[in-house]
């Protein structure tokens, strides 16, 4: 048995936000009961995910039983909203990020972000630090598109990728291989974060799991030092993948949510 908030089994069809440039962003969002005056919570999710996931999902429903703001959406090219994926990149899903905080959110938000959404997240803080209460990093991978993606990738595929523009990844997350752009390296070398301070000074809550087989533990411990907050904390889970999706991560989930809420001084 558990106490886990139960989740609709059917996700009902999203709504879209459009962009100026015609972007149809899917997204989906639930208001706090009224007069709860604490912050809402933006679920930020990883590379080559969507807002369907077992945590969007799970967390929407935890924030619903207890009558808190939600937003998950999808980024251009994933999920429900338009685009390809091949042509996105780090700053195109930033901005994602930031017109469904400033359109479709009130007030402060906690940022709960997956892997790529930590490195998001992170963006999305320093862009509009008076809007973020405090960040949640699920296994966040800040930097991932140069230090795990460009440096384990053979130079053949590097050439490649550079003449062609486009190459082939195989995922352990998908049955198809993942089409990764040229753009999506360029782009990312100039939204490096972990080769200097970051200055945010929110609360931060680092979770990460020492058998994660795509973003290692030590990438959350170079965070926590860069990060110029002092309210800084990484839980280390020894048993913990890279998805953090079972029971007791999502309760640790939670709890990161709550006590972050707490120390907004709304809880």
């Amino acid at each position: 048995m558990t106490d886990l908030p139960a989740a609709d089994r059917a996700d009902p069809s999203p709504a879209t936000l459009i962009g100026a440039d015609g972007t149809r962003l899917a997204y989906r969002r639930i208001v706090a009961r009224a007069g709860d005056r604490r912050p809402g919570i933006v679920f930020l999710s990883g590379f080559a995910s969507d807002m369907t996931g077992t945590k969007g999902v799970a967390l929407e429903a935890w924030a619903r039983q207890r009558g808190r703001a939600l937003l998950r959406f999808d980024y251009t090219g994933h999920g429900r909203s338009s685009g390809a994926f091949r042509d996105g990149t780090i700053g195109r899903w930033t901005e994602d990020a930031l017109a469904v905080l400033d359109r479709l959110t009130v007030g402060p938000q906690i940022l709960v972000g997956s892997s790529m959404g930590g490195w998001i997240m992170l963006l999305v803080a320093l862009a509009r630090p008076q809007r973020v209460a405090g960040l949640v990093g699920i296994a966040a991978a800040p930097d991932f598109t140069e230090d795990l993606m460009w440096a384990q990738m053979p130079e053949p595929a590097r050439a490649r990728l550079m003449t062609e523009g486009v190459i082939l990844l195989p995922s352990q997350y998908q049955d198809s291989p993942m089409e990764i752009g040229r753009a999506l390296i360029e782009d990312g070398r100039r939204r490096l974060l972990l080769r200097r301070d970051i200055d945010i000074h929110c609360p931060v809550r680092l979770l990460h799991g020492m058998v994660d087989p795509d973003v290692p533990w030590s990438t959350s411990a170079r965070l926590a030092e860069r990060l110029t907050s002092a309210d800084v904390t990484v839980t280390l889970i020894k048993d913990g993948d890279h998805r953090l999706s079972r029971e007791q991560d999502l309760r640790r989930i939670f709890a990161a949510v709550e006590e972050l809420s707490r120390e907004s001084g709304t809880l």
